[in-house]
């Protein structure tokens, strides 16, 4: 069974959620919150699978915030945002805090049910009318991403030790060739590292062979 907490300020709609989501053979709602306080509280007493948030909560602790805090103390348990806002930096804001999902409210009752199971089996579920905002987003990075030369962000001296490394000299060689400590070495070398995004010395190598900087 897929264990469901509803956070929501309206007990209204916490009833009709229940009643949709209780009629699931594979779901229950274990749980349920008029804000983010009493949801964190919720969260040390039932241990839900899937959180289905509501973003505002007024006067309580908002969606966003409880999010947050959730994610910190659960890495694991999913939460489903769902609000009547389809703004795209409430949607970028709740992605970046850890939200596996965004629904809006006017959503059909069978798009919430399949949002809950997406979410559940480490999905993400975004809803039709707010998707295009995060492709848009993730075009636009990737242009910019593009556009900046991961090589121009090394220093000159780092530029000279990286080819360096690729070939295979060692530190102390390095430093013997450039008339400089080992120390320094090693210390440009962690920053290539870093810079680059690299964690091991053959991904220099591949990254010096596809820049064209060694000549076998």
């Amino acid at each position: 069974m897929i264990r469901i907490m509803l956070v929501d300020d309206h007990a209204v709609v916490r009833r009709g959620l229940s009643y949709i989501i209780n009629a699931q053979k594979d779901m229950e709602v274990v749980s349920d919150a008029a804000d983010g306080l009493e949801a964190v509280m919720e969260m040390e007493r039932t241990q839900a699978d899937v959180i289905l948030m509501d973003l505002s909560m007024p006067p309580g602790e908002n969606g966003l915030v409880t999010t947050r805090k959730i994610k910190e103390n659960y890495p694991d348990v999913k939460v489903l945002i769902m609000t009547m806002h389809d703004d795209e930096e409430y949607l970028f804001r709740a992605l970046r805090l850890g939200a596996s999902g965004y629904l809006l409210k006017n959503a059909k009752d069978d798009e919430m049910i399949e949002a809950i199971r997406a979410v559940y089996n480490s999905g993400i579920y975004i809803h039709p009318k707010v998707a295009p905002a995060l492709v848009r987003e993730f075009i636009l990075k990737n242009e910019v991403e593009e556009k900046v030369d991961s090589y121009q962000l090394l220093s000159r001296r780092e530029q000279e030790i990286l080819p360096l490394i690729a070939l295979g000299y060692r530190n102390k060689e390095i430093a013997e060739k450039l008339f400089i400590s080992v120390k320094t070495v090693e210390a440009h070398k962690t920053n290539i590292m870093n810079k680059l995004g690299f964690e091991k010395r053959t991904d220099i190598v591949h990254y010096a062979i596809k820049k064209n900087l060694i000549d076998f």
